[in-house]
């Protein structure tokens, strides 16, 4: 079955950044055991990738790269905040380099990376993590799939097989 919208994919890939001097430095990986799955053509996925994966069946490999103004875009040096350190009375400071899960004021949901704390702020960066940075993917398609209604209904996929529980 080729891959087309509203299908279940299960892939597995390797994912490097691609530094200044054209070096690949390791990212992450997923594996045959434990393939990245998800719903293709709505939108979860950087349009890029998706646009890389149209029409591949079941045992396709490929290898591409994304560079940053087709995936998280440019780091934005100035897209750091302080959070009032009254913030985490609860539930206690977070250390430097911990993401931190908020919420802006659309409803949106971003991480954003702690960098200092003062005795007033803590500092965030609200850049994505792979914000400015060169994506390449080595990559092959497991299965494809047409989405079960209720997956359709949820916005996302139920795993390789559509009956994995959320």
């Amino acid at each position: 079955m080729t891959i087309d919208k509203n299908h279940v994919v299960a892939l597995q890939y390797t994912l490097n950044q691609i530094e200044e001097n054209g070096e690949k430095t390791f990212v992450e990986q997923t594996t045959a055991d434990q393939p990245f799955t998800f719903l293709y053509g709505v939108g979860m996925m950087l349009p890029k990738f998706e646009e890389q994966l149209l029409g591949m069946v079941a045992g396709d490999k490929k290898s591409f790269t994304i560079v940053p103004a087709d995936g998280y875009g440019d780091r934005d040096d100035n897209a750091k905040t302080e959070l009032p350190v009254e913030m985490f009375e609860e539930s206690g400071m977070p250390p430097i380099g911990a993401i931190l899960p908020l919420q802006d004021g659309q409803g949106n949901h971003v991480n954003a990376m702690v960098l200092e704390i003062t005795p007033e702020f803590v500092v965030v960066d609200l850049n994505h993590p792979m914000a400015g940075k060169t994506l390449h993917f080595d990559l092959e398609v497991q299965s494809t799939r047409p989405a079960t209604e209720e997956e359709l209904d949820h916005g996302h996929a139920h795993g390789i097989d559509g009956h994995e529980a959320h």
